[in-house]
């Protein structure tokens, strides 16, 4: 015997009744996951069904895509997500070379961390180019002149008065520097043949090589290149990189003495 319409509705809407009472009995969201429920970070493997049986996930990451579960906060004790939060720029450093092209940075501190998802910290340096003018720069741009040791200034004039002998003698100090660069007409001499790079030489300030400042020109600066070049050698020159300065001292034998 057919069914009535009325009938029909009736069986139709049983079915469809007895699906909806059997969708609402599957178990879903993040409380019902094999261990672990909640998985930090970004994690694709960490999903589940939700009550329209589709996959929602349980990891943080899901917070910033909008697709966790419906009882993920609960479950996985999750508050709303905390952006990362930096400090003003505190103020540029000063430029890292006294002289020439150099670069000076500045920093920002984080205030807040980020949790929860939020969003990551920015930059929290910043660099920029600079160019050094300090005062002492003209220093750098001298250029040393040097002898062998055995060159000795401070020899004893019998045609001077002792009065003017004690009067201009002063005590000696020492350059050491490490040398960068040496030119190749270097080996054409003995004394400045064995001169090689990255080779620590000591300099050697007699008094009567000072000047009214009471130093020897080119004796360079703290940690920057200077330039050097042999007195009776020509063509032999280079550059050089100061490493300490001691005063009152005498350079051993085989080294070199300012002119």
């Amino acid at each position: 015997m057919a069914l009535s319409q009325r009938g029909k509705c009736l069986f139709g809407c049983g079915i469809l009744a007895m699906m909806v009472l059997l969708v609402q009995q599957v178990e879903t969201g993040c409380a019902h996951r094999e261990s672990p429920k909640c998985c930090p970070g970004r994690n694709n493997d960490c999903f589940e069904l939700n009550r329209r049986m589709t996959i929602c996930y349980c990891d943080t990451y899901c917070q910033k895509t909008g697709d966790c579960c419906e009882d993920y906060p609960t479950v996985c004790h999750i508050s709303a997500a905390i952006d990362c939060v930096v400090s003003s720029w505190g103020s540029w450093s000063e430029c890292s070379q006294l002289c020439g092209a150099g670069s000076k940075e500045r920093t920002r501190q984080v205030t807040t961390p980020p949790r929860n998802g939020g969003m990551p910290c920015p930059d929290l340096k910043q660099r920029r180019g600079c160019f050094g003018q300090s005062p002492v720069c003209s220093t750098a741009k001298e250029v040393a002149k040097i002898l062998p040791h055995s060159f000795k200034r401070n020899f004893k004039d019998p045609w001077r008065r002792p009065h003017m002998l004690m009067k201009e003698e002063k005590p000696s100090y020492c350059a050491y520097f490490r040398l960068k660069q040496v030119s190749a007409a270097c080996r054409m001499n003995l004394w400045s043949s064995h001169m090689t790079r990255e080779q620590p030489v000591c300099v050697e300030c007699q008094g009567d090589a000072m000047g009214r400042t009471n130093r020897c020109e080119g004796d360079g600066l703290q940690t920057t290149r200077t330039f050097w070049t042999a007195a009776s050698v020509p063509g032999c020159q280079g550059s050089w990189v100061r490493e300490r300065l001691q005063e009152d001292c005498r350079c051993p034998e085989h080294s070199f003495i300012f002119v």
